[in-house]
């Protein structure tokens, strides 16, 4: 992709929705794109993406998932299907009727949702390392059990940040680790541990797993009638691979499938001038879909 966009300034903004105060990064003017982050990350994993974009043409929305950043940490709400609602609230408090839409490990739930409940308010797709719960074509990658965290996050009792209050460094760089091959830099990881330390922080952020169940239902439910009819992209990795364009390759009408052998999990950090341009390409799809 050409060079990252020089001379921008981008904003940080709070916005008052229904229920929920949220923190979204804004940079650049075209046609928005709307990247929601995984765990343990924020909107800042989106920093060296964000001017790529910007560069090529679009208006790029970063905002914090409910319960992480500087979003409000709210008692429930962290199912797909509310999150992919507050997103659609986040854009018509922006005055923006649709979004190129991407989303990024547990982001990629409420993307996917948001694709599917509110079609006419996504132009496009892309999903990035994840796998969408409930949907046929995971069962090689899930074949031993799926990643142990998946069922620690989930325990009842509050178990997963009883045991983490206290250790947060610990525990947020071994995902960094295992999770990038380039490696995060010192003061992004630095600002993901300050986002994740606490116990409500936690709490919040193991909410998103916890509604895995739910989300596997609707999106069971969904599957059977339904389908995807923008332009999708799965993009997978070195940790998924193809288990994501496995999923949609049965419920997408308009596919493409792009693998990053050479890139850890971490995507927006390993591999971002790659991710730029095939969001950029998604994008351009639905533009030539419409015309």
């Amino acid at each position: 992709m050409s060079r990252a966009a020089q001379g921008y300034r981008s904003t940080i903004e709070m916005i008052q929705l229904d229920d929920l105060r949220v923190s979204v990064r804004r940079a650049g003017a075209g046609s928005p794109v709307l990247l929601l982050h995984g765990f343990p990350h924020t909107k800042e994993i989106w920093r060296e993406v964000e001017p790529l974009l910007v560069a090529a043409g679009h208006e790029v929305l970063m905002p914090d998932l409910r319960g992480t950043g500087d979003t409000e940490r709210t008692a429930s709400g962290y199912d797909a299907a509310s999150l992919a609602t507050d997103q659609v609230c986040l854009l018509d408090a922006l005055c923006l009727q649709t979004a190129h839409v991407v989303g990024f490990d547990f982001g990629a739930a409420p993307a996917f949702n948001l694709a599917a409940a509110h079609p006419d308010r996504v132009l496009s797709l892309t999903l990035v390392e994840a796998v969408i719960s409930g949907l046929a074509g995971a069962e090689t990658f899930l074949a031993s059990g799926g990643p142990w965290w998946f069922g620690f996050h989930q325990a009842p009792d509050d178990l997963a940040e009883n045991v983490l209050s206290g250790d947060e460094d610990r525990y947020i760089r071994y995902f960094l680790g295992i999770g990038s091959r380039r490696g995060v830099p010192e003061d992004l990881a630095r600002h993901f541990i300050r986002a994740y330390t606490g116990r409500d922080s936690l709490r919040a952020a193991f909410e998103h797993y916890r509604a895995m169940p739910a989300n596997a239902q609707w999106n069971r439910s969904w599957a059977q009638q339904s389908r995807l009819t923008m332009p999708v992209t799965a993009v997978g990795a070195s940790t998924v691979g193809d288990t994501p364009a496995r999923q949609l390759t049965l419920i997408a009408d308009h596919l493409d499938q792009r693998l990053l052998p050479d890139s850890g999990h971490i995507v927006p950090v390993d591999a971002p001038d790659d991710l730029a341009s095939i969001v950029a390409a998604t994008a351009a799809r639905a533009t030539s879909a419409r015309t």
